[in-house]
């Protein structure tokens, strides 16, 4: 900073406006770097969850996390919950089967999913429980996330 640049008040100088518009360029490169580490981050998660969901079998965490979600649901009195989601694309029709009521959506099902599903046929729908999978969200206007429903209504008379 030269002599000039600071005026006999004691203030400080007025930056220029090629300083103002170098400042806002790095605060932008600074907030594209911190986009790309998230995007990355999330990247890593979801090809972490993928590997997971269609390579493992559904373990007892997830089961255990299944029936606190129930049992939370029926303290606050309700007869239904929503007890697993996973990305859309992970059934073989990106969800559309899903999506449309499709009464063979069933057979999309990959994975952990299907997994999932066969347990609920043999173990719970002969209890009186029923399922029921649908879209949780429409990123961008398309199918996002399945959720499983898990509901334990009474039937209707």
């Amino acid at each position: 900073m030269s002599q000039n640049d600071k005026a006999d008040t004691g203030r400080p100088a007025v930056p220029s406006a090629d300083d103002l518009r170098k400042n806002i360029l790095t605060q932008q490169m600074a907030e594209m770097d911190r986009e790309d580490q998230i995007r990355k981050r999330q990247q890593e998660e979801l090809s972490k969850f993928a590997d997971d969901f269609f390579h493992k079998h559904v373990g007892e965490e997830e089961r255990a996390i299944i029936r606190n979600v129930v049992i939370r649901a029926v303290k606050e009195g309700k007869m239904e919950a929503l007890v697993y989601s996973f990305p859309s694309n992970f059934c073989s029709d990106s969800g559309r089967a899903i999506n449309n009521a499709d009464p063979d959506w069933p057979s999309t099902l990959q994975g952990k999913a299907k997994e999932l599903f066969d347990a609920f046929k043999a173990n719970a729908q002969p209890k009186g429980y029923h399922l029921k999978a649908m879209v949780i969200n429409f990123p961008g206007g398309v199918p996002g996330d399945i959720g499983f429903y898990l509901n334990w209504e009474p039937p209707v008379a």
